[in-house]
């Protein structure tokens, strides 16, 4: 169990997934520091249409409502009377979000350390999010990740979105991994909560949400970002218990 600091006890840690097969991510402020630029999409879209009585959301709502969340229960909370205008809205954010992504996207800090750490021990990878397919592809475009995951797994395509199991159970199916051998990382309560109800071991990001708020959903442990010296420890120790051991920790 993680400490409420956040930090990691090798107790807990994901050297018990040793030989590890697999990683799966999130993408939406995983691989990514997108959530800003959803904020900003749902302010405006939300402002267009006079909800709240045009006042514009508070981050903090959307960390509490929105953030993590497939569009179809989004649109149920904001528009629980009328569920066909609520999907209307997200689509029409959706929108609003593909024109800001192309010139404000940016990798999370690390990210291409830890590809490189994935890639030079041949272990399966897949992604695995609530985006809509035009917005998890072209994340996965602008981030130069298409030749690295080996298979993209939508929320809309499973018949229970995030915080539900299902999508990180069909990842796994997908590149024929264990979940005894794979561990995610992601950066949402309810990516959290589907991680670890699919039993493997969940590396939380705070990229996006207060590390209290992620310790609720039982993460292994969180991390600021990919360089982070708590993951990497980690990863040292994997290291170690699979005799794979010394080049952890270079670039």
């Amino acid at each position: 169990m993680a400490a409420a600091s956040g930090e990691i006890s090798l107790d807990s840690s994901l050297a018990g997934l040793a030989p590890l097969e697999a990683v799966l991510f999130d993408i939406d402020g995983t691989v990514c520091d997108s959530d800003p630029i959803h904020y900003a999409a749902f302010r405006e879209m939300l402002q267009q249409i006079g909800f709240n009585g045009g006042v514009p959301i508070t981050e903090d709502y959307y960390i509490q409502n929105i953030s993590g969340k497939h569009n179809d229960d989004i649109a149920r909370l904001l528009f629980p009377d009328d569920f066909e205008r609520g999907l209307k809205v997200t689509e029409g954010k959706e929108v609003i979000f593909r024109r800001l992504v192309g010139d404000k996207l940016k990798p999370v800090s690390g990210l291409n350390r830890v590809r490189k750490w994935i890639e030079d021990r041949g272990l399966k990878r897949a992604a695995v999010t609530n985006a809509p397919k035009q917005n998890a592809e072209l994340m996965i475009s602008i981030l130069g990740l298409s030749d690295f995951f080996q298979a993209v797994i939508l929320g809309c395509e499973c018949e229970n979105a995030k915080p539900y199991p299902e999508p990180f159970l069909k990842g796994l199916e997908a590149i024929k991994a264990s979940k005894d051998h794979t561990f995610v990382f992601e950066d949402s309560v309810s990516g959290i909560k589907a991680g670890v109800a699919a039993g493997m071991p969940v590396v939380g990001l705070t990229t996006g949400n207060p590390e209290h708020v992620l310790l609720e959903a039982k993460p292994a442990f969180l991390i600021k970002n990919y360089d982070d010296p708590k993951l990497w420890a980690a990863l040292e120790e994997l290291d170690k218990k699979s005799g794979t051991g010394g080049t952890t920790s270079g670039a």
